[in-house]
């Protein structure tokens, strides 16, 4: 499970390169053909990018609270199968202590 988080977040950090490259050669065809100034498009630029860095940090909070949201059952469901077995162990261990009965005896 902790390999396909690491893949997802790795293929998220690509993604989020590719789309940094893309929209900075989208931004300068704009400048060159004159549809924005270069100040206009550098103020864009890092608008895009500050919003796509909340978004990657809400997504990275959510993601870290559901682990851990997980980690919390399965840790509280693996201490109750412990404590059950170990009342079955007692269990057993006491029916092993008792002196044997025979058999026809009432």
């Amino acid at each position: 499970m902790i390999n396909l988080l690491r893949k997802t977040l790795l293929a998220g950090v690509g993604a989020a390169i590719i789309i940094k490259e893309k929209l900075e050669g989208t931004l300068d065809d704009f400048v060159r053909q004159g549809k924005v100034n270069a100040h206009d498009a550098r103020i864009m630029a890092e608008k895009i990018a500050e919003q796509g860095r909340r978004e990657f940090d809400d997504l990275a909070q959510d993601l870290s609270d559901r682990i851990s949201s997980m980690v919390d059952r399965s840790t509280s469901d693996t201490g109750a199968r412990i404590t059950a077995l170990e009342e079955r162990v007692k269990a057993l261990e006491a029916k092993l202590q008792e002196p044997p009965t025979r058999s026809g005896e009432p």
